[in-house]
């Protein structure tokens, strides 16, 4: 290892160490209220087609399972809501460029159910968030949207840029938590067992860093996803015989 390489690699960790610090003091406990299974959004009754996947035999195993919530934060629905929170967090200082991003997370979407899924988490995420953690920059863009679609990715961008919570900090934690939901909902479909989703969470979390980091790179005009099977599982799950999930 060379000098410089030993100094580059103490000037990370330094820089890694002044961001937890900042964090913990300023948005730490609020950016883990906000991405936890238990914040009341709703997020456990969706599977985003998964449960599809799992009746046409597609996912039946922990590597089935992992390769599935892969396709959805790289090329799917996952990686649209990721490019669309950096620019909304970039935009929450400004209302019309904020509104312009936070309307097109609200139509991304390729079928009835995960619209749902993103707007009913939105419109709950907002509702509880004004409650718990009031900020004018919420009443504001709640007043301003009215009764339209709110995706959740929009909705916890600006709470996270209104209270000052860091932009990778705040991606990194909303992709973590779409990744852990779909891994349970995963584990209760297959079903597998617990050691395996979460052998599936820490092999996807090895991912996390880079999608947030090519998320927050993406140009608008360079959005796009690449996941038909994906949307064909979302848009087939409404004539599944019987459901576990909403989507």
């Amino acid at each position: 290892m060379t000098i410089t390489t030993m100094i580059m690699r103490t000037i990370m960790i330094m820089i890694t160490i002044i961001i937890i610090i900042m964090l913990t003091d300023v948005a730490f406990h609020r950016l883990l209220a906000w991405t936890s299974p238990a914040y009341p959004v709703g997020a456990f009754t969706y599977s985003h087609g998964l449960e599809t996947a799992v009746d046409d035999g597609r996912v039946t195993d922990l590597d089935t399972l992992a390769d599935y919530v892969d396709a959805v934060l790289t090329r799917g629905g996952g990686w649209a809501d990721a490019v669309l929170f950096a620019h909304g967090w970039r935009a929450a200082g400004d209302a019309g460029r904020f509104d312009a991003v936070a309307e097109l997370a609200a139509a991304f979407r390729a079928s009835g159910e995960t619209a749902l899924e993103s707007h009913q988490q939105g419109r709950s995420f907002l509702t509880v968030t004004r409650r718990a953690w009031p900020h004018p920059a919420l009443d504001d863009f709640a007043r301003r949207n009215g009764d339209r679609p709110i995706a959740h990715a929009a909705a916890l961008a600006l709470a996270t840029a209104a209270h000052g919570v860091p932009l990778a900090a705040a991606l990194n934690a909303y992709l973590h938590g779409t990744a852990a939901n779909l891994i349970s909902a995963g584990v209760r479909l297959v079903p597998l067992g617990q050691t395996d989703g979460q052998i599936a969470t820490a092999r996807l979390a090895g991912r996390i860093e880079a999608i947030a980091e090519r998320a927050m790179a993406t140009p608008l005009d360079d959005l796009g996803t690449a996941a038909p099977l994906l949307e064909l599982a979302s848009l087939h799950h409404e004539t599944l015989y019987t459901r576990l999930f909403r989507s």
